[in-house]
């Protein structure tokens, strides 16, 4: 019968993985040029949206808990471009050193 430790190793190891692999991915970059725009939400978050000449590039949301995530318009038509269906593309730094 395997110990707690033995049974826990698994899921331990593949956190560690999915982890390095998100690292490899890097915050999207702020636009040249940007008007930033802050705000901060009922629940907490602090929402920043990026413009150029008027038009919504990025969105950077930081939670009180949990990663930052970026929200990013990919074809520069100001809305923020479908992953799968109606759902945005969304980014999350989730280690950074």
């Amino acid at each position: 019968m395997p110990t707690p430790m033995q049974r826990a190793l698994p899921v331990l190891l593949s956190s560690l993985l999915l982890a390095a692999c998100a690292s490899m991915q890097p915050a999207p970059e702020v636009p040249e040029d940007a008007d930033a725009a802050t705000r901060t939400e009922a629940n907490g978050d602090v929402v920043t949206e990026y413009r150029v000449q008027g038009q919504l590039r990025m969105v950077k949301v930081v939670p009180p808990r949990g990663p930052t995530y970026y929200l990013v318009d990919r074809d520069g038509d100001g809305r923020m471009d479908p992953l799968k269906g109606d759902a945005p593309v969304t980014y999350y730094k989730l280690y950074g050193w």
